[in-house]
C-alpha cells in the first residue's frame, strides 16, 4: 500500500481529481483493466484492501465486483515517477471483464501469462482426477508415479544438453517443467511458492542490486 508520503505525493490537481489506475494480476503479470479513483475511492482501497474506483458514468464509488462477486484484492500499489498514475497489483476473484474473460484488454498475454494459465489447467485437472487426461492420470497414480517421471525427464534433459542437442533440449525441458508442475500441485503447492522463495533468496544475496 501507499505510506502518507506517497499518498501526500500525488499530483491531484494535474489528473483534476482522478487519478489513473492500471490493475496488473501479480501472478501472471496479465493487464486486466483500467479505471479511475478519487481520493475517496483510494482511500477505501487502501483500507479494504479491495480495488475500488470512482464511476465516471454512475457518479459515485463503485468496488469492483459490488455486483458480480469477482473482486480484486490488492497486493500492492505503486505510484509512477510522475505521481499522476496508479499501478495494482492484484490477485484476481473470478473473471476481471463484464464479458466474463480474464482481461479486459484482450491479446495481451506474454509467454509467462500463457505458463500462468498452463499452471491453472493443470491444477484444474487436479480436481477432475477421473477424466481422460494424462495429468489427471498422474494425479491418480500418486506422488510415487509423479516423482518417477520427474525423474526420468530430468535425465533426458541432460542427455540433451550433453549431446548439445538444441531441439532436444527444448522438447525435454518443457516435459520436465511439466512433470515437476504436477509434482508441485500434487504436493499443494504452486510455481509462484517457489517464484517467491527465489525473490527472498535474491533479496538475502543482493542479487536484485
Amino acid at each position: 500500500m501507499l505510506n502518507n508520503e506517497q499518498f501526500l505525493k500525488i499530483n491531484w490537481d494535474k489528473v483534476h481529481g482522478l487519478i489513473p489506475c492500471i490493475i496488473q494480476n501479480i501472478l501472471s503479470s496479465e493487464v486486466l483493466m483500467h479505471g479511475y479513483m478519487n481520493q475517496k475511492a483510494l482511500e477505501k482501497t487502501q483500507r479494504k484492501k479491495i480495488v475500488t474506483f470512482y464511476s465516471r458514468t454512475k457518479n459515485r464509488l463503485w468496488t469492483k465486483g459490488e455486483s458480480s462477486g469477482n473482486f480484486l484484492k490488492v497486493i500492492k500499489i505503486v505510484l509512477d515517477c510522475d505521481a499522476d498514475t496508479l499501478l495494482l497489483l492484484v490477485k484476481p476473484i473470478g473473471k476481471t471483464c463484464h464479458l466474463n474473460n480474464n482481461s479486459c484488454f484482450q491479446g495481451n498475454k506474454s509467454y509467462y501469462t500463457n505458463f500462468f494459465y498452463l499452471e491453472e489447467k493443470i491444477k484444474k485437472k487436479k480436481k477432475k482426477m477421473y477424466d481422460s487426461s494424462y495429468t489427471a492420470y498422474l494425479h491418480q497414480e500418486g506422488i510415487n508415479k509423479i516423482a518417477q517421471k520427474l525423474g526420468e525427464e530430468a535425465v533426458e534433459t541432460v542427455i540433451a544438453a550433453l549431446n548439445n542437442n538444441k531441439k532436444d533440449i527444448i522438447n525435454e525441458s518443457s516435459d520436465l517443467i511439466y512433470h515437476f508442475l504436477v509434482l508441485l500441485h500434487n504436493c499443494n503447492l504452486n510455481f509462484s511458492d517457489i517464484i517467491y522463495n527465489l525473490y527472498l533468496r535474491g533479496l538475502k544475496d543482493n542479487i536484485h542490486d
